[in-house]
This record gives structure tokens, C-alpha cells and sequence, in this order.
């Protein structure tokens, strides 16, 4: 009962931060900036953005962690905010957090942008995505998860995009559903 009461609260916090996060992301996207970009710009800068992603998801499905760690921002220090865990700050962390699944020869992820946005400035952008991984239980059965992500991408002083804020979460409800089977919010 205390690891449920425990699951719910970890989710509400998730949730709330979820929120702020896409808050925070739709307050700076709105703000009416003076820029030198023109509109035109501003689709070339959504489509490097798109490619970035596209080649972090490659080195997600061939399991380079050093080439995925290279896609995290350098000009500042990146977070990750996993499902039902704390954040995780660092590329150093964040990488420790991978490794262990991606040194199981039965795990599998793959993941492409579904919309990608550039706030008008030019300087910051974010992708919302879907996921789809598998990995084995203890008796070897495979465990399939599908879900979502947000990435909050910067522009870095080099000029490249790269990934400043990943949030990702399942599908799939914890134990209890509760969401419940009847809601479809779409």
C-alpha cells in the first residue's frame, strides 16, 4: 500500500512538473521577440532540430551512449526527468542512469519526433515524441513500454542544437490504472 501511495505521489510530482515544464516552454514560445530570423529561418532551424533528434534515436537503437551523450547540451548542464524517479542532472548521470539497460543485449528502444517547434528568437526549441522500448523480466519474458517525450533544445554557442531538458513517460499505467481503461483524452 505505502510503494502505491508512494507510485501516486511520485506521478502527481511528475505530473506537476510536466506542467511547468510545458508552461515554461509555451510562455518563452509566445513571448514577441525581436529577431533577425525570418520566418524561412525559423523552419530551417525546426528541420536541424528534427535531424538532431532523428540521429539522437540512432544512437538509442545502435546503444552508443558516447554518441548519445554528445547530443546533450554543453553550454549548460542538461536534466533528465525519468518516469517515476528523480531528476537527473549531468551528462555524467545521466549516462550512469542508461548504462545498465543499455548493456543488456535484450534491450531495445527506438523514438521519432512527432512535432517540433522554435520559439522566435531562434535560440530555443522543444520536440514531443513517442517511444517505443522492449527489455526481458527475470524469466526472460519480454516487457514492452510505449510512450511519450518532451526535449527542450537549445542553440549552442557553436551554432549546433542540442538537447538541454528530456522528460519521458509511459503509456502504459502503473498498477491500479489509474487513469482508468475508460478515458481517452485524444
Amino acid at each position: 500500500m505505502a510503494t502505491t501511495l508512494q507510485n501516486i505521489e511520485n506521478m502527481k510530482i511528475s505530473a506537476k512538473l510536466s506542467i511547468l515544464l510545458i508552461g515554461f516552454i509555451f510562455s518563452i514560445m509566445s513571448c514577441n521577440v525581436d529577431s533577425n530570423e525570418k520566418p524561412d529561418q525559423l523552419e530551417i532551424e525546426k528541420e536541424k532540430i528534427r535531424q538532431a533528434d532523428i540521429a539522437w534515436a540512432k544512437t538509442g537503437e545502435s546503444k552508443d551512449l558516447d554518441a548519445q551523450m554528445e547530443l546533450y547540451s554543453d553550454d549548460q548542464i542538461p536534466i533528465m526527468m525519468p518516469p517515476n524517479g528523480p531528476i537527473v542532472k549531468g551528462k555524467e548521470n545521466i549516462r550512469a542512469f542508461f548504462e545498465p539497460t543499455y548493456n543488456r543485449s535484450d534491450f531495445s528502444i527506438t523514438w521519432h519526433p512527432e512535432t517540433v517547434e522554435v520559439a522566435e528568437s531562434g535560440e530555443i526549441g522543444f520536440v514531443i515524441g513517442i517511444y517505443e522500448s522492449q527489455i526481458n523480466d527475470a524469466n526472460g519474458n519480454p516487457i514492452e513500454d510505449k510512450g511519450k517525450y518532451i526535449e527542450i533544445w537549445r542553440k549552442q554557442k557553436d551554432g549546433k542544437w542540442k538537447c538541454t531538458a528530456d522528460i519521458f513517460n509511459s503509456n502504459i499505467p502503473l498498477a491500479g490504472e489509474y487513469w482508468g481503461e475508460e478515458n481517452n483524452y485524444n
